[in-house]
């Protein structure tokens, strides 16, 4: 066995705790990493965005929320305006994990989108379950869907 295969075994049995796993997909976002991404959701995943925006709703399914959610939003964005975003807290006990990041671009409308954002994630076995997020859906609405108010 070389010092490699021993380390990767060792690896693979180190537990993943949930605050590792919110990290690690926070993360993939920023790289722009889709697989990592894909694959840190459970296949029944659901992430319920809040308000009454054309996104507002409860996305059920890994390939739902990475396809339609957040393969959506990227739409919404300029191709040179992707937001850029960072992570800014990370709280873990048990299996929830609250997560606090700012994401910064440019929208497609030209506006610029800057955004606190809160997530509530719950990780069963390794994977993301379930987020709720939190944020100004006002500001979403202004920036991204040009509504009013």
């Amino acid at each position: 066995m070389t010092t490699e295969t021993v380390t990767q075994a060792a690896a693979s049995t180190t537990p993943v705790t949930p605050g590792a796993v919110v990290r690690r997909y926070i993360e993939a976002i920023i790289a722009g990493d889709g697989a990592t991404v894909a694959d840190s959701f459970t296949e029944d995943a659901v992430w319920s965005y809040p308000g009454d925006l054309p996104l507002s709703r409860d996305w059920r399914g890994r390939d739902t929320i990475v396809n339609e959610f957040l393969g959506g939003v990227r739409t919404l964005f300029a191709p040179d305006g992707m937001p850029v975003v960072t992570l800014t807290n990370l709280l873990a006990d048990g299996d929830t994990v609250v997560a606090e990041w700012t994401a910064v671009g440019t929208a497609v409308t030209g506006l610029r989108y800057e955004n606190h954002c809160l997530g509530l994630f719950t990780v069963r076995d390794g994977r993301i379950a379930a987020v709720r997020e939190y944020l100004d859906t006002a500001h979403v609405g202004r920036v991204l869907f040009g509504t009013q108010g």
